[in-house]
Parts: C-alpha cells; sequence; structure tokens
C-alpha cells in the first residue's frame, strides 16, 4: 500500500469552476497535491506535461468531452489512474468508458467523502480513518431549527456550496423547507446584499410564466400595454429561487437551459439579448430524473440544474427534529408557557408527518389554541394524528421513550446499516449523513 504522507498528485477537470474548488479543497484536505483544468484539453495537456497519478474527470464539457480525453490519455499516458465524474443521464457511457480504460466513475452530485475514498482505493493509499474534510455550520439563524444528523449534514452541504455562484437544486416534499433552505443558502453566499427574488413555477399560469420570468416589450402581445422587467433582471446580482421547477411547462424548458448556459435573456417581443449576473437555486418535489428519462423534463436542462444537488430528508426520518420544531412553533404563537405532555410527545414523534413540517406546525398551532391549559394533551392534537400514530410504526429511529436521543441514531445506524448489508457507504447515503460521520458515530457508540 502506498504511504499517504508522500504527496501523490491528482488533476482535477471539471468546466464548474466552483466545483472544481470544492473537489480541489477535499483532495488537498486528504494529502494529495492537485492541479486543475476546465475542460478536456486541459486534461490531455495536464496528462502529457505533468507527473500526474490520477485524474479526477468529468464526463461532459465544452470544447473536449472528458471520454475523447480518456481515450488520448490512455494511448499517451495508460498509468494515470482516471476517475470520470458523471450525471445520471451519462451513467451509461461511463460504464462504457470503464471498458475503455477509466478506473471508476462517480454520480453527480459528488459527496466529497465518497471522492476521497474513491481516489484512495484506485492509488492504494491506506488510511486508518477518513480526513476531516467537513467544514462546521455556522450557528443557524433564528427561524431555523435542525438538530438531527439528517438535517446538520444538509447545512453543512449547504455551508459549503453558499459561497459560490454554483446552480444548487433543492429535492425535497412538499411542505419539507425549500425555500428555507435556499434563504439560507443566499444569505451566506457573496450575493446576500442583492435581491433574492422566489418564483412558484407551479403558481403561474402557463400562458404568463414566460413573461413572469423573462419580461416583455409594450406591445409583445394582447394587454402588454407596458415594458414589463422579468424576475431573472430583478434578480440580477443576486439569487433566483425557482420553485417546483419540475412544473415548469415543457415548451419553455429550452429557453431556460439558455439563460442557464449563456446568461442572457431576452425578453418576449424583444430583439435583444440582456446580460444578467444571477445565481439559480431550483427546488422540486418531483424525481426530475424519472420524468427526464421518460421525457416529461429535458435531461440537458437537469443535467444543468443538477450541479450540485442537496436533498432534504422527511421528517419521517429525522425524528430528533420533531421535538424542537414543536417547542420553535409554540414560541411563534406566543404560546411559550404552553408545553407537550409526555403522551403527547410520543403521537407526535410516532406519527409519520406526511405533509412534513408544514404539517407538523399546523397541528402544533391548533393544539396551542384548543389547549385549556399549560400542559398540551393527545386530545388537542388532531384526531387523524392520534389515529394514524397509533395504528403505524414509529418513525424510523424514534421510539416511545422521547428524548433518549443516543438510542435514536443507534437504531437508526443499525438499521441502516442492515438494509445495505453493511455497506457503510450506502448506509450513510440513507441516512443522509457523510460516511466519515457515520464511521464516527459507530466508533463513539462500540458499534
Amino acid at each position: 500500500m502506498t504511504d499517504p504522507r508522500q504527496p501523490l498528485s491528482v488533476a482535477v477537470v471539471d468546466d464548474d469552476a466552483d466545483l472544481r474548488r470544492l473537489l480541489r479543497r477535499a483532495l488537498e484536505k486528504a494529502g494529495y497535491e492537485v492541479v486543475e483544468g476546465s475542460d478536456g484539453r486541459d486534461a490531455v495537456e495536464l496528462a502529457r506535461t505533468r507527473l500526474l497519478d490520477a485524474m479526477v474527470l468529468d464526463v461532459r464539457m465544452p470544447e473536449m468531452s472528458g471520454l475523447d480525453a480518456l481515450a488520448d490519455i490512455k494511448t499517451s499516458r495508460p498509468e494515470i489512474v482516471v476517475i470520470l465524474l458523471t450525471a445520471f443521464i451519462d451513467v451509461r457511457d461511463a460504464v462504457g468508458a470503464i471498458k475503455a480504460g477509466a478506473h471508476d466513475y462517480l454520480e453527480k452530485p459528488i459527496d466529497l467523502d465518497e471522492l476521497v475514498v474513491a481516489v484512495d482505493e484506485a492509488l492504494g493509499v491506506a488510511r486508518t480513518e477518513l480526513p476531516d474534510i467537513e467544514d462546521a455550520i455556522p450557528s443557524l439563524p433564528q427561524g431555523i431549527v435542525a438538530e438531527s444528523p439528517a438535517m446538520l449534514a444538509v447545512f453543512r452541504e449547504a455551508c459549503r456550496v453558499a459561497p459560490t455562484n454554483t446552480t444548487v437544486l433543492i429535492m425535497g416534499g412538499s411542505g419539507s423547507g425549500k425555500e428555507v433552505l435556499a434563504r439560507y443558502i443566499h444569505d451566506n453566499s457573496k450575493r446576500k446584499d442583492g435581491p433574492m427574488v422566489a418564483v412558484n413555477c407551479a403558481a403561474l399560469p402557463e400562458n404568463l410564466i414566460e413573461s413572469e420570468l423573462f419580461g416583455h416589450e409594450r406591445g409583445a402581445f394582447t394587454g402588454a400595454v407596458d415594458t414589463k422587467t422579468g424576475r431573472f433582471e430583478e434578480a440580477s446580482g443576486g439569487t433566483l429561487f425557482l420553485d417546483e421547477i419540475g412544473e415548469m411547462p415543457f415548451a419553455l424548458q429550452p429557453k431556460l437551459l439558455r439563460v442557464l448556459e449563456e446568461r442572457t435573456v431576452r425578453r418576449v417581443g424583444g430583439t435583444e439579448d440582456l446580460s444578467v449576473d444571477v445565481r439559480i437555486v431550483a427546488a422540486t418535489n418531483r424525481p426530475l430524473e424519472d420524468d427526464a428519462r421518460e421525457g416529461r423534463f429535458r435531461g440537458d436542462l437537469m443535467y444543468r440544474l443538477n450541479v450540485f444537488a442537496l436533498r432534504i430528508p422527511p421528517l419521517s426520518e429525522r425524528p430528533e427534529d420533531i421535538l424542537p420544531l414543536c417547542d420553535h412553533f409554540l414560541a411563534g404563537e406566543g404560546a411559550t408557557g404552553k408545553r407537550f405532555s409526555p403522551a403527547a410527545q410520543r403521537v407526535l414523534v410516532n406519527y409519520p408527518w406526511p405533509g412534513n413540517v408544514r404539517e407538523l406546525r399546523n397541528a402544533v398551532v391548533r393544539a396551542a389554541i384548543i389547549s385549556r391549559g399549560s400542559l398540551i394533551l393527545p386530545e388537542d392534537l388532531p384526531a387523524s394524528l392520534r389515529t394514524a400514530a397509533g395504528e403505524s410504526e414509529p418513525a424510523r429511529g424514534a421510539t416511545v421513550l422521547v428524548g433518549n436521543m443516543d438510542e435514536i441514531q443507534k437504531r437508526a445506524i443499525l438499521e441502516a446499516l442492515e438494509k445495505t448489508g453493511g455497506n457503510k457507504t450506502q448506509a450513510a447515503r440513507l441516512l443522509s449523513i457523510s460516511r466519515r460521520n457515520l464511521i464516527y458515530k459507530l466508533r463513539s457508540y462500540g458499534m
């Protein structure tokens, strides 16, 4: 095995400069010497002029693709270990590239711990533990409640990507807090002094959404009595949050793709392209990968949006957040003197919360109004909660003994390891935490 203290040289080649910096920082913290390239031609040149041990190479790049670069590298420098970065729509090409000489491939969005593990394995680097490549998240602002490992991991990833201009795709069910996370990214970015403009693609009529996003010129259509600035222009210098992006009309998607690629917009009825300096954060509760495969959403647009993905786990997968959220909502209603009885807490923790945080807030507000004393009882909660909580299995990781967080986490970890046959990387994904964090918890619990 190679001694990781002897620096090995790795090239990171991707046309997204912000993503390159994230990957470079992770590999440098792992002890590697890292150089960068922005396209396939850079990859070929680096292979010819540098003493490289490995290359992390994106598949889709302008000028020269990663696959074309791979063919050249394997001809001129076959000893360089190549790991491909690929979006889901390129997986078939990536698998084919393995036969052409690539060592492995990683699907975007890239988990930084998984990247280090893949490079280590490719170069034969042995470690007693993974390097600490996670950055501590800053104190969460008032109004954001997250105590579960799953949500803290989400905010840690959001903190990493926030200072960049990288496009972010937030995935999560309705009511899970996607706009809250988008606001957190904006507030921790270099654009925080600029506007954050939110557009709900599902709430706008199909015949108005183009004008709403891109604006229109006077006389462009019946009723266009004045020139209108679109949301892209309004968000210039800041962040444009496109909520429910999966509901965008298919016919309009090519125009959005063009804006993402060229950073220019053309108003409806206009003849000039207008430059816009805007960072895109999109959100969806739909499985965009499935929609793209089945032709309901453009695959190339999906690729452009899915540069850095964040998944908000449903509330049922993070029971540690339920009771802190309840206290937060009580405080928001001015009911700080009220508290939930142990029996009411059991109902809250055991209920599956299909409506996520929004449904929880509604239940807490109702209970605060109905309860007559300082103690909120089970009968103060909606009957549907009491019935479902009594008949269903406890939420994953939950226990009727509310408050023992160590036991909750242990049970969740054991269930994830059982489901994945002991595979720590896959178990960490199920738990929405990093592999390093999982290993740390296993050690701390003596598991």
